[in-house]
């Protein structure tokens, strides 16, 4: 018989042990990212450090949050929604032609929510629409919202409001005047900022004054406009019907009408826009007509956005904080169990510029 030689194994080298706990530093999870069973604790005691559950000790709270940072543990929001049957998302509910308005509103509520592990989603509305109100509701329900900022004018519906109790969802108000239970408010104080425009006009000498209200429907119209003229009123000095027009808060509109208004004889003075937008607008309409700010007309806006600053002459208007009322308000949603027993309220004041100065005798 043949004799048979024995082969040589090849000595296969192996892969070293890995110990328990660089076996726990695997991520299991796809793409590299850690998750939940990557920290050796059990998922109850992770899943209460990371909603701030009062039942963990301190000690115990300590130990989980050193292994999260030392995993890159991040929670999955699809997954926390499934577990609370809500998302991780705040809405914010706005009918308002003024962008620039919007979007300082929107930069206060990323302020407020930044660290607390929800996003911000925006639902622009037409108020005017008989069916909005079913729509922010489907919004709500489908987006299945941890709660959501109603701004102006959207925040004075009552019957918008209604509806949110109903569905048992979250919101905050921000509004002129108090609105609802202080919980739920953050209050504008818009009229004292509008008193404080008609002295200031008054004190420089200004008879013959205009303004440009927003839409009569809101109810920053109504504060704003109602409290200039029934302070120059107190203060001797009377606004004829055809010296105030209604304008968008748009700059088109704020064009549109002084270009009426500096058509009238007398020819106002001064004229007070209920936001910086139709200021702007104010000032192009009296470019186009060779009307010299503030040489031959004073102007005067309200909100004090970027814009006002930006405007030659720079425009004296009245800041009213929008950036903070929207991060505000987000914080407002954040801490809700904390019952108020006062709102929330901002007061605006008249922020002195170029544009204005007495009129020309």
């Amino acid at each position: 018989m043949p004799q048979t030689r024995a082969t040589k194994k090849t000595a296969v080298p192996r892969a070293p042990r890995k110990s328990a706990r660089a076996l726990k530093a695997t991520h299991s999870g796809s793409g590299g990212k850690a998750t939940i069973n990557d920290i050796a604790v059990s998922k109850k005691t992770v899943s209460r450090v990371i909603n701030r559950s009062p039942l963990v000790r301190p000690d115990t709270r300590e130990k989980v949050e050193a292994l999260i940072r030392e995993h890159d543990y991040a929670p999955d929001p699809m997954a926390r929604g499934l577990a609370f049957r809500k998302s991780f998302l705040v809405g914010m509910i706005y009918d308002n032609p003024n962008a620039e308005y919007i979007v300082n509103m929107q930069s206060g509520a990323l302020d407020g929510l930044r660290g607390s592990g929800l996003e911000l989603v925006v639902h622009p509305c037409d108020s005017r629409n008989a069916d909005y109100i079913d729509g922010v509701r489907t919004f709500v329900q489908q987006q299945r919202l941890h709660g959501v900022i109603l701004v102006p004018r959207v925040s004075e519906d009552e019957a918008l409001v209604e509806m949110l109790r109903e569905i048992d969802c979250r919101y905050a108000r921000i509004g002129a005047v108090e609105l609802d239970d202080a919980e739920h408010m953050i209050i504008t104080n818009d009229r004292e900022g509008a008193i404080e425009v008609a002295k200031y006009l008054e004190s420089l000498g200004h008879r013959h004054i205009a303004m440009i209200t927003g839409p009569h429907r809101y109810l920053s119209t109504i504060e704003r406009g109602g409290g200039f003229v029934e302070t120059l009123r107190r203060r001797g000095v009377r606004i004829a019907s055809k010296y105030v027009m209604e304008g968008g808060y748009t700059f088109e509109s704020g064009v549109a009408c002084a270009e009426q208004l500096l058509a009238l004889r007398p020819r106002p003075t001064a004229i007070f826009t209920l936001n910086d937008e139709m200021a702007a607008g104010v000032y192009k309409a009296a470019y186009r007509l060779g009307i010299g700010i503030p040489q031959q007309l004073s102007v005067i806006g309200f909100d004090d956005n970027p814009i006002a600053s930006r405007l030659w002459p720079s425009l004296t208007t009245v800041r009213l904080p929008i950036r903070d009322m929207g991060m505000t308000a987000a914080t407002l949603l954040l801490h809700e169990a904390n019952r108020r027993t006062s709102p929330l309220a901002f007061i605006p004041h008249l922020v002195i510029r170029e544009s204005c100065q007495p009129p020309a005798s």
